[in-house]
């Protein structure tokens, strides 16, 4: 009897490459597809933006007790974000429901962490330069890891309705139903 290998699972942020070498020429958001884009589309026009600094360098702004965030575009497809972080600023574990997404870390560094059962989560930290993207089915929580770290998200379908994660007091795990507007912080201590 042949045994199979368990499929080697790739998680998103260990597979983050050089933005700088997937930013295209930015042309402005009317130029976007009429459509909902690929994951690799997300992860391009995150690097892009990234790379557009007068598109988000006035923004940027921390604050110690809540991550500061900024849409910096939204139409029918697809949702742009830029996100401030400090150590302290953490998401609790979510997912982006329907959505694809793509992180471009531009200043300082992010953790990624992917939830893992029976065993601690997987964490992966993505610094400046460094991006990744992701399918509707991913749950992670991100960290920012270094005190002024920025990050540009891009999500498509655009974001309306996110799911955050918990562990109730038997041991089981429970989704909330979360809006886009509403700042993603972790319901509890699991880690």
């Amino acid at each position: 009897m042949t045994t199979l290998e368990p499929a080697r699972e790739v998680l998103p942020a260990r597979s983050a490459s050089a933005w700088s070498a997937l930013a295209a020429e930015f042309s402005g958001f009317t130029h976007l597809p009429a459509r909902d884009l690929y994951k690799t589309e997300l992860l391009r026009l995150a690097a892009t933006v990234a790379a557009v600094p007068r598109l988000w360098r006035d923004h940027v702004a921390y604050g110690a007790d809540n991550r500061h965030f900024v849409s910096l575009h939204r139409d029918a497809h697809v949702d742009i974000w830029l996100l401030c972080w400090t150590p302290q600023n953490d998401t609790g574990w979510h997912d982006h429901d329907v959505s694809s997404g793509a992180v471009a870390v531009v200043e300082g560094c992010l953790t990624e962490h992917n939830l893992a059962v029976a065993r601690p989560s997987l964490a992966t930290d993505v610094p400046a330069g460094q991006a990744f993207c992701f399918g509707p089915e991913h749950i992670h929580r991100l960290t920012g890891r270094d005190a002024g770290s920025v990050s540009i998200h891009a999500y498509s379908p655009p974001l309306w309705r996110m799911g955050q994660y918990a562990v109730g007091p038997t041991g089981v795990l429970r989704r909330t139903s979360v809006s886009y507007a509403d700042e993603l912080r972790p319901l509890d201590d699991m880690i």
